[in-house]
């Protein structure tokens, strides 16, 4: 077989030869030793999810850790699974949780030399490595239609054989020169194989970053690498634009560990050197005490869309990923409470094989952690900017009251022991939208002790002493009076002691107070938030209550 001649007679347009593109396009990277290059790689579908991020967040790590290169490129050569507006979606959620790409794919264009980053724009491309394999003798053309295939698959099942294009079933592996000749005179379609050279009873070893040493089958199918219309299959595209762009580590998910074969035989017969593979685990969750994978149909939580619509901080959610994604990070917090989640040295070797437990509540309490250290004046920001996207009716509001809403978002933040009490943007606005006239409502019911007529003699006496001027000592020794002269006790203590004395304890009179201001039984420092409404506020909810 002239295997030149079958790769001309096959792509006569393409007349660059790989080293074109591998030298001239695309040189080597000028990095310093040890720099890793990275890429997140997603298909446009729609569906941008938890996975997705988990495992960005690790080629993030990896090339800035190293002062490599971190790459978004798209794969979007599967034009059935292609969703309008998807790749704008893939770009503004990676952006919402702070993902920095140093080039790629881009909402207003693309940025870097090694594109283009749309694997839909990089056909010659392909085609060019393609007809390379052609002339080597290790990919030809097949001619099969979907019907001949469907009766190749049907005969594999009823021998029980392995089912695939291979061996004897791979009926235009040899071809002749003539035969393809005449398949094209007769404008018969056709998709590019791959010629395989593996024995099934035959394995490799190779050795994946987080799971280690692997032994594995290697491929003996002859997978397509360019569909009818010239675009490539995903096994091929990464292959080469891997290459190309001088990727040294491919993280992706253990979905993927069956077609490692594949990648690494295209790999080893083009004598290209491969990439570092870090195979990272299922995120899991327990769900009714058993522990599964988690689900898109069933746990709207994988998806990145439920963080950015409940607004959660970009900061947590790094935070909390990194603890699922390193196992000592939990320790380097303790011990650096103050550094920079950029200061702590991420390693492949510290992630788990078998399963990240993925844990909402832990998020949650992670996030209070993380605003807890945030400013008051960034939340702010953060606040508006997530209400701009998510809850436009609010944006009005939160800026017209931008000092108050600070002043709120501040109360009990600078003490020893600060408030940790806010965890995303929706439940921050429930939090403060006491304060609004429009969201106010009285949500809580009063301590059992008190009825309707106590709690209005309590409020009534409350304000015949309310003076916006006093000081939060001044304030509180007022309302120990109001208990007392209306048979509580002055401290909870007391009422423990003697119950039987009194009606109950200050803290009843001070939550009738609050619920009258606020509409809740608990909130922050109740002096300050009065403080912040001034008095004419606190005088009309408490006049409105009575």
């Amino acid at each position: 077989m002239d295997y030149k001649k079958l790769a001309d007679m096959l792509f006569p347009n393409i007349t660059k030869p790989v080293s074109y593109y591998e030298d001239t396009v695309f040189p080597k990277r000028n990095l310093s030793a040890g720099a890793k290059v990275t890429r997140l790689a997603p298909s446009p579908t729609g569906f941008i999810h938890l996975g997705n991020l988990y495992g960005a967040f690790v080629d993030e790590r990896l090339a800035h850790q190293s002062n490599g290169v971190f790459i978004l490129r798209i794969e979007d050569t599967d034009e059935k699974r292609k969703v309008e507006g998807a790749v704008e979606t893939i770009i503004s959620s990676l952006a919402f949780f702070d993902l920095k790409f140093d080039e790629g794919a881009g909402i207003d264009g693309e940025t870097g030399d090694y594109g283009p980053y749309f694997q839909s724009n990089r056909a010659e491309i392909y085609q060019t490595v393609a007809k390379h394999l052609i002339e080597m003798g290790r990919a030809y053309p097949c001619f099969c239609s979907e019907e001949e295939l469907e009766k190749i698959r049907e005969q594999q099942l009823a021998e029980n054989v392995n089912t695939g294009y291979y061996g004897k079933w791979a009926v235009h592996r040899d071809l002749t020169l003539e035969e393809v000749q005449k398949h094209l005179e007769n404008n018969e379609s056709f998709v590019i194989r791959f010629k395989s050279m593996g024995n099934p009873e035959d394995n490799f070893e190779i050795d994946d970053a987080i799971r280690g040493r692997l032994s594995m089958q290697v491929n003996f199918q002859d997978i397509v690498l360019l569909k009818a219309n010239g675009i490539p299959t995903y096994h091929f595209a990464h292959v080469v634009d891997d290459h190309l762009m001088k990727v040294t580590h491919v993280v992706r998910g253990e979905e993927w560990l069956s077609t490692l074969p594949i990648h690494y035989e295209l790999f080893t017969t083009l004598g290209w050197d491969l990439p570092v593979y870090c195979h990272t685990a299922h995120l899991m969750k327990i769900d009714n005490g058993v522990k599964r994978k988690l689900s898109k149909r069933k746990d709207p939580e994988l998806g990145l869309e439920y963080y950015m619509k409940l607004g959660y901080h970009p900061a947590a959610v790094r935070e909390y990923l990194m603890t699922i994604l390193n196992s000592n990070f939990e320790e380097w917090r303790i011990q650096n409470p103050d550094s920079n989640i950029e200061d702590f040295p991420f390693s492949l070797d510290k992630m788990s094989n078998s399963g990240a437990l993925f844990d909402l509540d832990k998020l949650n309490d992670i996030s209070k952690n993380v605003l807890a250290k945030i400013p008051a004046e960034e939340i702010y920001d953060f606040l508006l900017k997530w209400a701009r996207e998510y809850k436009n009716e609010i944006v009005e509001l939160l800026t017209e009251y931008k000092d108050s809403v600070i002043k709120l978002l501040s109360v009990g933040r600078n003490l020893d022991k600060p408030r940790k009490d806010l965890v995303y943007c929706e439940q921050i606005f429930e939090f403060i939208n006491y304060f609004f006239d429009d969201y106010f409502e009285i949500v809580d019911k009063y301590p059992e002790n008190i009825n309707e007529e106590e709690a209005k003699k309590i409020l009534k006496a409350y304000l015949e002493t309310y003076d916006h001027n006093d000081d939060q000592t001044q304030w509180f020794e007022k309302i120990k009076v109001i208990a007392t002269e209306n048979g509580y006790a002055a401290k909870p203590k007391d009422f423990k002691k003697n119950p039987d004395m009194y009606k109950g304890h200050v803290g009843d009179v001070s939550t009738v107070i609050r619920i009258a201001i606020v509409g809740k039984s608990s909130s922050p420092d109740l002096w300050e938030i009065q403080q912040i409404m001034g008095e004419n506020k606190v005088r009309e909810r408490v006049q409105k209550l009575i």
